[in-house]
């Protein structure tokens, strides 16, 4: 078992940043691949970013590239999301997930095991 808690939304300017973090307990945190996921009103669950279990891969969302960074800290037992250029249709509820799998599989929903219960991120123009 994994539980996952996230902090770090917010409101924030359109063009400014916010960090978001996901502090996990139970075992393993290094077992896991985690992910970033967001689901904005009358949306579905979208893939946003994701680290494997070494951190030395990463995965985004074409819309993610070039804004936003995963990382992890497997001593700190916790994954982070840096957002810059925060853009209007940005905002959502922003999720944490862990993972067994790895590479490709890495984007869609199914392949995550554990979730978090979400940060709100709200961006004003």
């Amino acid at each position: 078992q994994v539980q996952l808690v996230e902090s770090g939304g917010g409101l924030v300017q359109a063009g400014g940043a916010l960090r978001l973090s996901c502090e996990a307990s139970g075992r393993s945190f290094s077992s896991y691949a985690m992910g970033w996921f967001r689901q904005a009103p009358g949306m579905e669950r979208e893939f946003v970013a994701a680290r494997s279990q070494s951190g030395i891969s990463t995965y985004y969302a074409e819309f993610a590239k070039g804004r936003f960074t995963i990382s992890r800290d497997n001593a700190k037992n916790t994954v982070y999301l840096q957002m810059n250029s925060l853009k209007p249709d940005d905002p959502a509820v922003y999720y944490c997930a862990a993972s067994l799998s790895s590479g490709s599989f890495l984007s869609p929903s199914f392949a995550y095991a554990y979730w978090g219960q979400g940060t709100q991120v709200t961006v004003s123009s």
